[in-house]
């Protein structure tokens, strides 16, 4: 109930371009708890326990990738411009 707590309060907060990086950190701590106490990871063998740190050492590559990603695209609307992908002429080309 505290982990639904924090993610429903983070929700409604403005932090700007923290808002995604303190979403994914939540998001994070809520799945590891998961897997270490409802799935049993933390009292499992030493290699299912291996199996789980590399898909979490995955999972930080693929986030660090994404982010980076985000961060190197423009977020600022231009007037008069849209985002949207513009609808081909309707001009017939000849034969």
């Amino acid at each position: 109930m505290i982990g639904t707590g924090i993610t429903v309060w983070a929700a409604f907060q403005n932090f700007g371009k923290l808002n995604i990086v303190i979403a994914l950190v939540i998001a994070t701590i809520k799945a590891s708890l998961v897997v270490l106490y409802f799935m049993h990871a933390r009292y499992s063998s030493k290699r299912t326990q291996l199996v789980i740190v590399c898909s979490v050492f995955w999972l930080a590559i693929m986030l660090a990738l994404t982010l980076s990603d985000y961060n190197t695209r423009s977020h600022e609307m231009q007037p008069g411009v849209s985002r949207l992908a513009q609808p081909a002429s309707s001009r017939t080309f000849p034969v």
